[in-house]
């Protein structure tokens, strides 16, 4: 360089080559940190928590110093949950330039939904009763509305299938709880645990299913919202469905009836300006001479909607969508939320009168620290607390492999890495089945209890030790159970239709095996039937009584023997 500039008055030259691997520099330490946060989460299920969030948000920080910030501000839509945190302390910490640990879960689930989007979004996971509809709008639609409303029913059907229906109020007993803050019933509906967990245990109420449902459309670009019908008196709002804006209509998806609700005449999917116009749109979500499956939301309770906005603080703060700009190819996911555009298309809607942020994600936060602080105060609740998902969620090697499995399903990486020594999703399930015979022998084989973590101590009497052992017994027929569910749905995901029937009908529906899947099971097992073209089957399952999805199950039998007959 200093040869250049003594030949002639090159200085600006110099400058610009200097400046150009300055900035190149730059961008490579840049790109490090940011390979390095999404590296981290890839592998979250397998780090330390606490230590995992802090390396991320050092990366992130790191990052962040050389790029400037746009100093956006937080929208005013923060009021609407005043109630729950006020809006000047929510401003404060989102408009903070500096990644928090707490950022970290919100990426944590911005990462697992997006990389589910991105293998279920396929021709092959597409409902069989809209097909032909699809079909038919190609040829009146841009394709632009028909992919992006196709994508939605792809997401919709995912969730219904791979989230299994709980009731809103469960049926299952429970000690005492503590008592709730800010209205919340313990165990109460939509709040008792939060999207991720939905995710990952594969279980749900109506409102976590429309939880899920929502994150994945947020990562595919499509605008939706869980809508709710207006006390006239007291200005409550109801949620009853998700609305999916598409082409300036809100297409409505029924999360507790796992279906998509019919338009005029029973056919396609209905738009929210249809309910407000066609009285039997929303009658015909009730069953004929079943009254107690009688849709309570009727074409006058829909009149003047509200749309609610499923995002956490995190996502609105401007340094997500700082963030949002540095994630570009492979590492592309969406982190931030305009929440002001996304209003604002929604508010255009007819039948829109408001919109609001949800309260169901922040108070399904407080509801999970009120939870963990009393479990531990009281071990009763302790015990009850952790033992249901104790076999994904507790420290045992099992529960490691469980959960490693569940997440590795979930990013889509079903198969073995041979090369890298990597296991896939399907080995890590058929881990975890292990034979009968070994299980019921776990009281009197001492290296089966030494490898599962059963120790006597020295004042342990016989009847402690056994209840001990029958413990974890259970434990691990549960994590058997979940496991061979959960390897059927990936069958049916990989493509092995027949193969994942087999799964369904002799493994998980064994009457000697029962378990918490069973009701799911029949419902996928239904699926699959359609698919196999096996209809009166599919259509006997979904008339089977006393299930928590029973009342749609009854609707999609009913479009399934219409489509037949036509």
């Amino acid at each position: 360089m200093t040869l250049v500039a003594g030949c002639g008055d090159d200085t600006d030259l110099v400058r610009d080559i200097q400046n150009r691997r300055q900035n190149r520099a730059q961008e490579r330490s840049q790109q490090d940190h940011l390979g390095e946060m999404f590296a981290l989460l890839n592998q979250f299920i397998d780090l330390e928590p606490e230590r995992a969030q802090r390396q991320i948000a050092y990366h992130l920080n790191r990052w962040s110093e050389s790029r400037d910030g746009d100093g956006g501000q937080v929208t005013e839509l923060l009021k609407t949950v005043r109630d729950i945190v006020p809006p000047e302390q929510l401003q404060e910490s989102l408009q903070s330039e500096t990644f928090q640990t707490s950022d970290v879960r919100h990426l944590r689930d911005c990462f697992l939904f997006s990389q589910l989007f991105s293998w279920i979004d396929v021709p092959e996971l597409d409902d069989p009763l809209l097909v032909g509809w699809f079909n038919e709008k190609e040829d009146s639609w841009k394709q632009a509305d028909v992919d992006a409303l196709r994508t939605a029913t792809r997401l919709f059907d995912w969730t219904v299938r791979n989230i299994s229906l709980e009731y809103d109020v469960p049926a299952s007993p429970s000690p005492p709880g503590p008592s709730m803050p800010l209205g919340m019933k313990f165990r109460g509906a939509g709040y008792r645990q939060t999207d991720y967990q939905t995710l990952m245990r594969g279980v749900g109420d109506k409102f976590q299913r429309a939880g899920v449902f929502t994150q994945l459309c947020r990562q595919a670009g499509i605008p939706a919202a869980v809508l709710g019908t207006i006390d006239g008196k007291t200005g409550d709002v109801k949620p009853f469905c998700v609305g999916v804006l598409v082409a300036g209509e809100l297409w409505l998806f029924e999360p507790k009836l796992g279906i998509f609700v019919p338009g005029p005449g029973q056919v396609g999917i209905a738009t929210l300006s249809d309910a407000r116009q066609d009285p039997l749109v929303l009658r015909r979500l009730g069953i004929a001479g079943l009254d107690q499956f009688t849709y309570p939301i009727k074409r006058t309770d829909v009149q003047q909607c509200a749309a609610l906005l499923n995002v956490l603080p995190e996502s609105l703060a401007p340094r997500m969508q700082k963030l949002q700009g540095g994630l570009t190819g492979r590492r592309r996911m969406v982190v931030h939320v305009d929440a002001d555009q996304l209003a604002k298309e929604l508010d255009a809607v007819t039948g829109i009168s408001s919109v609001r942020l949800w309260d169901v994600p922040l108070l399904a936060e407080v509801y999970q620290q009120v939870c963990n602080n009393y479990a531990e105060r009281d071990p009763m609740f302790n015990f009850w607390y952790v033992a249901r998902w104790a076999m994904m969620e507790s420290d045992s090697e099992m529960a490691d492999n469980l959960s490693r499995g569940r997440w590795l399903h979930l990013i889509g990486r079903f198969s073995d890495i041979e090369d890298e020594n990597l296991e896939g999703a399907r080995s890590l399930y058929l881990a975890q089945r292990k034979p009968e015979f070994e299980i019921e022998d776990l009281r009197i084989d001492v290296d089966l209890q030494l490898q599962y973590g059963i120790r006597r101590g020295l004042d342990t009497n016989s009847a402690e030790y056994d209840q001990q052992v029958a413990q974890v017994q259970t434990l691990i027929l549960m994590g058997k159970r979940t496991a061979t569910f959960w390897l059927s749905l990936l069958q049916a995901d990989d493509g092995r239709t027949e193969t994942a029937e087999g799964w369904l009908s002799k493994r998980v529906l064994d009457e000697t095996q029962p378990s918490i899947w069973t009701p799911a099971a029949r419902y996928n097992l239904a699926r699959l039937l359609e698919t196999l073209g096996k209809t009166e089957e599919a259509i006997e399952l979904y008339k089977r009584e006393g299930e928590p999805q029973e009342h749609g199950n009854r609707i999609r039998a009913r479009l399934l023997a219409r489509s037949t007959a036509e």
